[in-house]
């Protein structure tokens, strides 16, 4: 049957190398969350009751006081931002962009402010917030973000990624203690991070994570955290998120990985890395390349092979990148650090099999050229 599909549609066969990346569908789900899935797709709901009880036994299972089930980690930045704007207000989810809602401005730090996949601040502004930025591309304190804030503030955002600047940037704790100091919420985005109760025993108001990534989920997304942030968010999804809505038949799914997720986990790290040293050994052997070992870049306990690919090489990294993709199966890697000749491989969809693959392919590539 899978391969009647890519035959059927003359796709490719993928090798996702570079993560969980929306581009490449996010991740695998398991049966477990296939079967949910099927039940929610059979059957029919009152939906207002489905939305409101898996919310609350998720709540439940996170230590928070209210969750949401949604269709997206960007959708839950919009409904965010446009329930932190109407607070609870019916005439704003019907009028969200009345003049009498007129404090609109999320204060985050400008390093923050970046495209992963699409920019934050179009998500913000779809919420009909505007975005006010704090700080500077490769700096940012609690001194600057309080500065920023004025009498029209309702929110500070926090982005927690791998694609924000790292270096000389508060965090999350003290981004909380400005917000708070000015009675404001803390918005965390949070898609690809792993723990999903750390941010509510930290004390964060509204918490944004990816159902489809670290979760394992199908496509969806969860928002987490105080009342009445999440109720408030609640009735959004009868304006501008009706729009965004989310199935039946995800709903279920998400909760069902969530389920997992908490039984299981993620994959260790220790586990990972020993997953990784023979496809490093492997990688060495190929001319021109040279693999290490290298942690995520947000502190997550997540190790990829990082390859340098040598200035006399016959092609560069970029080259490189482009002629894994270019077959099939297209093999797609982590492209950030290309520009300095570097390709990283993340293993945590990659099998053994696939890993050899990545080898023969990388050899025929570079002995090619």
């Amino acid at each position: 049957m899978t391969d009647d599909v890519y035959q059927r549609y003359s796709l490719k066969h993928v090798i996702n190398a570079s993560g969980k990346m929306t581009i490449l569908g996010v991740s695998k789900v398991s049966n477990t969350v296939l079967a949910a899935q099927k039940v929610g797709g059979q059957n029919f709901f009152e939906m207002a009751a489905l939305t409101e009880k898996t919310g609350q036994h998720i709540a439940k299972l996170l230590g928070a006081e209210g969750a949401l089930v949604i269709n997206s980690a960007s959708a839950g930045l919009a409904l965010a931002t446009a329930a932190v704007i109407g607070q609870g207000s019916e005439y704003h989810v019907y009028h969200p962009n009345a003049p009498r809602f007129n404090k609109r401005e999320i204060v985050m730090p400008k390093g923050h402010n970046v495209d992963y996949g699409a920019p934050e601040e179009v998500m913000i502004e779809l919420g009909v917030g505007q975005v006010v930025e704090a700080g500077y591309a490769n700096m940012c304190t609690p001194d600057h973000v309080d500065m920023m804030i004025t009498d029209q503030t309702v929110a500070v955002l926090y982005v927690k990624s791998h694609h924000t600047v790292q270096k000389s940037m508060l965090s999350i704790e003290d981004a909380l203690t400005v917000a708070h100091k000015h009675g404001l919420p803390l918005i965390l985005d949070a898609a690809a991070e792993e723990d999903l109760r750390k941010y509510v025993q930290l004390g964060v108001d509204i918490v944004v994570f990816s159902g489809a990534k670290a979760i394992e989920g199908p496509a969806s997304g969860l928002v987490f955290g105080k009342q009445p942030y999440i109720d408030w968010i609640e009735m959004q999804t009868h304006g501008i998120g009706r729009a965004m809505k989310i199935g039946k038949d995800n709903i279920l799914g998400l909760t069902a990985a969530i389920e997992q997720y908490l039984q299981d986990g993620p994959e260790d790290g220790e586990h990972m890395k020993a997953r990784l040293a023979p496809f490093l050994t492997a990688l060495n052997e190929v001319p021109g390349l040279t693999a290490t070992q290298a942690q995520d870049g947000a502190g997550r306990e997540i190790y990829r092979a990082s390859v340098k690919v040598a200035a006399d090489a016959p092609l560069d990294a970029k080259a490189v990148t482009a002629a894994l993709k270019s077959g099939n199966p297209a093999i797609y890697t982590r492209e950030y650090r290309a520009n300095e000749g570097i390709i990283e491989f993340d293993i945590r969809a990659v099998d053994e099999g696939e890993m050899a693959q990545i080898v023969a392919r990388l050899r025929q590539i570079m002995e090619e050229n």
